[in-house]
């Protein structure tokens, strides 16, 4: 496994109302993160929140390039983000237990944080397809050119961790510096990695390493 320290290169927040930060979602325009009773809509580019929808955002958040997912409790709702209505919703697998959430080859992706797992979920009626095991608490979940990478969040200590999906083995590891620990996890589908940073409020940007970068 190739392990090195997450560069983080730049930090979001925090922001009035939203003392902390759930799950984290890109659209392609704007950043999107759950504060526990909305979630908001910031500018990448100049920092500031744009808008806001009123809805319970618990957990994950993700975009499947027309309507935000967000997990509430044991229930993953599918939004409008033109309206911010509550289009449809489905169970959440872990059923209050959910964490992290992503959008990938027409599935969601649903993080299981204590029991250490990644739920691959049917969007239309929530039935569980496939799960891969890891062996950390799984704090958020996304897919970047055929990569999986989850995040981890245990005590002080928080790692993203790109993993196989087909038996859940680490195969690359970025340390997140102490204290910073990650609520969420997404990828502008680049070279950066949003994270969100739990009760700090803020989304912490880290560089996806390129290939043949050296560990430590």
């Amino acid at each position: 496994m190739k392990r090195s320290a997450a560069e983080i290169v730049r930090e979001y927040g925090p922001y009035p109302g939203a003392d902390r930060v759930n799950g984290v979602t890109y659209d392609g325009q704007h950043l999107w993160f759950a504060s526990g009773d909305k979630l908001h809509a910031l500018d990448p580019a100049s920092g500031e929140t744009v808008r806001a929808i009123e809805v319970a955002a618990h957990a994950g958040t993700t975009f499947d390039g027309q309507h935000l997912f967000q997990i509430t409790a044991g229930s993953i709702h599918k939004i409008d983000p033109k309206t911010g209505s509550v289009i449809a919703t489905i169970p959440a697998p872990g059923g209050g237990g959910d964490s992290g959430l992503a959008w990938a080859e027409g599935s969601l992706w649903v993080g299981q944080y204590r029991d250490r797992k990644i739920h691959q979920v049917d969007p239309n009626t929530g039935a569980i397809l496939r799960t891969i095991e890891s062996n950390r608490f799984v704090t958020g979940v996304t897919w970047v050119d055929g990569e999986l990478w989850h995040a981890t969040s245990e005590g002080d200590e928080s790692e993203v961790r790109r993993i196989d999906p087909r038996t859940g083995e680490v195969l690359e590891a970025l340390e997140m510096p102490p204290g910073k620990n990650i609520s969420g996890l997404e990828s502008d589908g680049a070279d950066r990695f949003f994270c969100g940073g739990q009760k700090s409020g803020k989304v912490r940007v880290v560089r996806r390493p390129r290939r043949g970068q050296a560990s430590i």
